[in-house]
């Protein structure tokens, strides 16, 4: 993959949203968040039922270059190993051009029981991510243990939050349009906005490749 420049810009960023295994249905908040919203547009990574690694990650990339704009992500479940994969595999000056992500509930893809259908999005990178993000995390997800949850954040570098008992984190839970999540990318979407304002201003020549998730201006836990 290219390098990609720091050409920062003041547009409003767009808030793209990645599902993960079979998509995101009608209930779902991230489809709600489609319907309500003006920002935020699913990005479609194609087979939903039998994902690939590779492919999600290109098409991902793909929706990236084509917001040629700032951009936020809003992703759950498997669409969070693929964001954590583009920020492995792509090289971004620090919060350009995603200034921010959302990442609710990644699935752990590598526990000996984790079926085969996402087991090729495993080993779960380690690196911090190229940009500021939050990972939302809940006690009873029968996907992934909480502590192990916490774990990834602190690889990535993610504020962590905890959401309580909300199973998976999805239309089964019973969120509706997830007023709390919305406050979350809100806090993502002002911290990008607040940092395209600060580079019209100073645009440093050494970006650092990891600073602190906190910085978005969130405490660590509701």
């Amino acid at each position: 993959m290219e390098y990609f420049g720091d050409a920062r810009d003041d547009r409003q960023p767009v808030v793209l949203t990645i599902p993960g295994l079979n998509n995101s249905g009608p209930g779902h908040w991230q489809t709600l968040w489609e319907t309500s919203r003006g920002d935020c547009r699913r990005v479609d990574l194609g087979r939903w039922a039998s994902p690939n690694r590779n492919a999600w990650v290109t098409r991902l990339d793909a929706a990236i270059r084509e917001a040629e704009g700032p951009v936020v992500l809003a992703a759950h479940s498997l669409g969070c190993l693929a964001v954590a994969w583009w920020g492995a595999l792509q090289s971004q000056a620090y919060g350009w051009p995603v200034a921010g992500a959302l990442l609710v509930a990644p699935p752990d893809c590598d526990r000996m029981e984790t079926p085969q259908t996402i087991g090729g999005f495993g080993p779960t990178p380690r690196a911090p991510l190229p940009f500021p993000s939050i990972l939302v995390a809940s006690r009873d997800d029968p996907y992934i243990f909480y502590e192990r949850a916490h774990s990834i954040a602190k690889n990535w570098g993610s504020a962590f939050m905890d959401a309580g008992h909300s199973g998976h984190i999805n239309a089964e839970s019973g969120l509706g349009d997830w007023a709390y999540g919305q406050t979350l990318l809100e806090g993502l979407i002002d911290h990008a906005r607040d940092q395209a304002s600060a580079m019209r201003q100073i645009r440093p020549s050494i970006h650092p490749v990891h600073q602190d998730a906190h910085r978005v201006g969130l405490c660590a836990s509701r």
